[in-house]
């Protein structure tokens, strides 16, 4: 029988990348946006993930049509930049509500149906800019830290059951999610400019950048294995930074993305 796979945010970018992969790869693959899709394998259902009663209803459509969803990829989300002082707490709360709470809401339809089959794999996508704090992009950074800290307690919760739960942290990668950052230029006078110098930068990394498809694959690749550990980095070079950011001193770390992002 064929699996079954449900990619959240799966019009573009990484997600959009991870649903190819995954049909390519012989999954029925449903892909979750709130402005659909149309491409051949792929089966595009219009939800917003921050709505639960939009999410059940794309879940119900999923288990009406297959009885089954064995694989689970949250992909949706956005990102804001700007200084702490000057972001809104409406658009704090906005990014977490998509980039976190709604992967939240997502797993909490689909856990229990795994449970019941008897096991299942989550794959939720965090980023490098967790374990790294991205100066004028802290909100991305704290939800993305929030998204690596419930995967690993859910990993543990899930494990009785056989549901594998793991995070992929890409590191810069050239996809639509640049432009469709919120930018927050408010205070960069006070800031000296270093508001918008740091953004163009982070910018300017990704859109030079590893492919979606590259993520798609590496994404793909995890939700075929048999056992998975809580988190994985996605590129050699990011696998290297994000090793000697456990092991190098926490305010040397600091000064070197400082050096990195603020001019």
């Amino acid at each position: 029988m064929d699996q079954v796979a449900l990619v959240t945010g799966g019009s573009s970018g990484i997600g959009l990348a991870a649903a190819q992969a995954l049909s390519n790869a012989g999954y029925r693959v449903y892909a979750l946006s709130r402005h659909g899709g149309n491409l051949p394998g792929i089966s595009h259902l219009s939800s917003d993930v921050t709505d639960i009663s939009q999410v059940s209803a794309s879940i119900n459509k999923i288990m009406a049509d297959c009885g089954r969803i064995d694989v689970v990829v949250n992909c949706a989300g956005f990102g804001i930049s700007g200084a702490i002082e000057f972001t809104d707490a409406s658009d704090a709360k906005r990014l977490f509500d998509v980039d976190f709470f709604g992967m939240v809401n997502v797993n909490n339809a689909v856990i229990p149906l795994m449970r019941k089959a008897g096991g299942g794999r989550i794959i939720n996508v965090s980023s490098v800019a967790a374990p790294a704090a991205i100066p004028f992009q802290a909100y991305y950074s704290c939800a993305k830290a929030a998204v690596n800290d419930y995967t690993c307690a859910l990993a543990n919760e899930l494990r009785p059951f056989h549901i594998g739960v793991c995070a992929v942290m890409p590191g810069d990668i050239k996809t639509g999610f640049t432009a469709a950052r919120k930018k927050l230029h408010r205070g960069d006078d006070v800031y000296g400019g270093r508001i918008g110098r740091s953004v163009a930068k982070m910018e300017h990394d990704e859109q030079t950048g590893m492919k979606p498809e590259t993520a798609g694959e590496f994404i793909c690749r995890i939700a075929g294995k048999k056992r998975v550990k809580p988190l994985y980095t996605i590129g050699f070079q990011y696998q290297c930074i994000t090793v000697l950011l456990k092991i190098l001193p926490c305010g040397f770390v600091n000064r070197m993305i400082s050096k990195l992002y603020i001019s």
